[in-house]
């Protein structure tokens, strides 16, 4: 059942070139390199096709059709889907059934070069995902995001505000989301000014990495904060300010004098499903954290929605 089915009322724009003039002029037609891709819009029906591609996915991995795990993933979501579907073939688990259903689809309120929209399931568990259309298809560009608490209300009438990040207020406070969780993660001495209040999973996330070194000792383990390359995508919230998504990568680098690992961080298991071999001395592992972040008018980051997930490991 869909709660709630926000349209889009705005027509595509339609482009007309000239032809040749019976008066002799030269031929003005745009070759194809002159003209810009026009800006396109995001119906329901668009949106609940897009949303169908779960079950396609879900499928996919459990047939271990990598090609097609990629063919329907970009982004955040397709680090999480190129090795780690290789690593299923070797007896990996595969990861949890999208079975989502239960959707509210926020369509964003003006057209765009790649159109996106982002759906929140509620069923079986509260969980954001973000579509983008690339290569005339759609692709699941994020998600499952899960929910932590209450899900922020929207700015929603007909459509959804789309933050632009352009906008000198929300725009730019939107775009800084992703830089400023990569100053606070790697930042382990609380220099950067950045903060989030008690509770938030980010904090735990920091606690996690100070520690996790003593965990494998007398390995020796090293870990670094990255961003995964995307365009911010934003959404205007009810009360103002943004919801962001977003995703960092956090690159893990353990080494051993012994004849292999002592704690692999990830078991033995995982590695032996990445790499093909049992017992390296080193390894390098690559976890990527799916982000829903809310950023108010006044600066203040609040993490809504968070998964992470094993995208690599190798020897």
């Amino acid at each position: 059942m869909l709660r709630r089915l926000v349209a889009l009322g705005i027509s595509a724009a339609l482009l007309t070139a000239c032809g040749a003039q019976d008066d002799g002029q030269p031929d003005r037609t745009p070759t194809p390199g002159s003209v810009a891709a026009p800006a396109q819009t995001v119906g329901p029906e668009d949106a609940i096709a897009a949303f169908g591609l779960l079950k396609e996915l879900d499928d996919a991995w459990k047939k271990h059709d990598c090609a097609k795990v990629a063919f329907l993933t970009t982004s955040a979501a397709g680090e999480l889907g190129a090795r780690a579907c290789e690593a299923v073939k070797n007896s990996r688990p595969a990861p949890a059934p999208l079975n989502y259903s239960d959707a509210d689809y926020f369509l964003p309120d003006h057209p765009a070069e790649r159109p996106w929209f982002v759906a929140l399931a509620h069923e079986p568990r509260p969980s954001y995902f973000l579509f983008v259309r690339e290569e005339d298809r759609w692709r699941l560009a994020y998600g499952p995001i899960r929910v932590l608490g209450a899900a922020p209300d929207l700015d929603t009438q007909q459509t959804t505000r789309a933050v632009p990040t352009d906008d000198p207020d929300d725009g730019v406070r939107a775009r800084l989301v992703p830089q400023k969780h990569l100053a606070f993660l790697s930042d382990r001495a609380g220099l950067s000014g950045v903060r989030f209040a008690s509770g938030d999973p980010m904090r735990a996330l920091l606690a996690e990495l100070i520690g996790k070194p003593a965990t494998v000792r007398p390995d020796r383990l090293s870990s670094d904060v990255q961003l995964v390359p995307s365009e911010t995508r934003a959404l205007g919230l009810a009360d103002g300010g943004a919801l962001v998504f977003h995703a960092l990568k956090i690159v893990y680098t353990q080494k051993t004098g012994a004849r292999g690992l002592a704690h692999p961080l990830f078991g033995a298991g995982a590695v032996r499903a990445f790499t093909g071999k049992p017992g390296p001395k080193a390894i390098h592992a690559a976890e990527v954290v799916l982000l829903a972040t809310k950023v108010t008018a006044d600066g203040k980051l609040t993490t809504v929605a968070m998964t992470r997930g094993l995208a690599d490991i190798t020897a």
